[in-house]
């Protein structure tokens, strides 16, 4: 009898077990995935652009966004950067914001910054940032980089910055990316940074001044100086 009554005891067990706790871990499961589904939509929507490491540090799986990708609910622009695909190429400027979240100590400068002022009618082949002197080159596969180098406040001084889908971009203001070029006029040119110079004044969107102060950061003061008197 008592042998009876263990086997009945493992049965009803063995129904409990099959019926109830088992559904409760298929539900547990399935609700963590929406979890981590809904975490990394909400993240990226809030970032604009994502990289890989920030769903890392947001506890969210990697595999997970290969799912998600793969079901077309992000958008994988590059190496280890997600949009949502609603968003992808909603601005003119996406690669800004591609090259912002790919770069996050640089800042645009240079012909991109001067498209971005609408001081040039040049399209760039590639997206113009400038980097700490010492930091490492960065890697953007899919996205071409014209990359200079500066310290100090030729590095720190001037930025402004611009949402573009959602991200925040780093770009350098007009006067100062206008002394940018002539500091580094055998890269862009020395027309394009006379011909930037020239529309920067005659469109007010800076002054003699505040020209003249950017100068004296980036040591082309004496350069700019004649152009600047002549076109007042």
């Amino acid at each position: 009898m008592k042998y009876m009554t263990s086997v009945w005891i493992l049965r009803v067990f063995s129904f409990v077990d099959n019926s109830l706790f088992l559904p409760i871990i298929d539900n547990i499961m399935a609700e963590r995935h929406m979890s981590y589904r809904d975490r990394a939509l909400s993240l990226t929507r809030a970032r604009g652009i994502a990289r890989a490491r920030d769903f890392k540090a947001a506890g969210i799986p990697l595999v997970y966004l290969k799912r998600l990708t793969d079901a077309g609910i992000l958008a994988k622009l590059g190496r280890g950067l997600y949009q949502d695909p609603e968003r992808v190429g909603e601005d003119v400027a996406h690669d800004l914001a591609q090259a912002a979240r790919l770069v996050p100590n640089g800042v645009v400068s240079l012909i991109s910054a001067l498209r971005h002022h609408e001081l040039t009618t040049q399209l760039p082949h590639a997206v113009w940032m400038t980097i700490p002197h010492k930091a490492r080159t960065p890697m953007a596969a899919g996205l071409r980089l014209e990359i200079v180098r500066a310290t100090g406040e030729a590095l720190t001084a001037g930025i402004e910055h611009t949402e573009v889908e959602g991200v925040l971009v780093p770009v350098y203001g007009v006067a100062k990316t206008v002394a940018d070029c002539f500091k580094h006029r055998r890269h862009v040119g020395e027309d394009v940074a006379i011909e930037a110079l020239r529309d920067a004044l005659r469109q007010r969107k800076t002054t003699p001044s505040e020209l003249m102060a950017f100068a004296a950061i980036d040591r082309v003061a004496s350069r700019m100086e004649p152009f600047i008197k002549t076109m007042q």
